[in-house]
């Protein structure tokens, strides 16, 4: 598990004086990038092989306030990879400054590539590091269904 500390910043509040849903979005992405750039996926490699991660959703479930005041930590925990690792499921959960969970968030993305503009599995240079990180407890193959699971078609369209 990648853990990432942070402080909780007066603009990161919202009218209820507590942690805006916008900064846990914020916080958790921010965890990703530290821990993508850790393995080796920063900003310059992202760029000279013309690749992004994108989001299909996060969902945040809330058990907790938040203040500012005390520092607060973020994890982050490969749940799912398709074989080629263009699709990737990531949980965060936020532990407060006693170590009591206070939010868990599941989201889902893939790459995608910046030239053709579609998403794209990995090169086997970035294949083989994403297949030697720790992975979470429950880890699975996904496949394309699996990023399909809530879309819904009606049948008058």
């Amino acid at each position: 598990m990648y853990l990432k500390d942070f402080e909780i910043r007066w603009s990161d509040v919202d009218a209820n004086r507590h942690l805006a849903n916008s900064a846990y979005l914020n916080y958790m992405s921010h965890t990703r990038m530290a821990f993508l750039m850790e393995i080796g996926f920063d900003q310059r490699t992202l760029a000279v092989h013309e690749i992004g991660p994108v989001v299909f959703y996060e969902h945040i479930y809330y058990f907790k306030e938040a203040f500012p005041g005390k520092p607060i930590k973020v994890s982050m925990e490969i749940m799912g990879m398709s074989e080629d690792a263009k699709f990737f499921e990531f949980h965060h959960n936020f532990y407060n400054h006693k170590g009591e969970n206070f939010a868990h968030c599941e989201m889902m993305g893939a790459w995608m590539d910046l030239k053709t503009r579609t998403l794209t599995g990995l090169s086997d240079q970035f294949l083989n590091t994403f297949k030697s990180v720790e992975k979470g407890e429950g880890f699975k193959v996904l496949t394309k269904e699996d990023t399909r699971k809530f879309s819904k078609v009606p049948k008058n369209l």
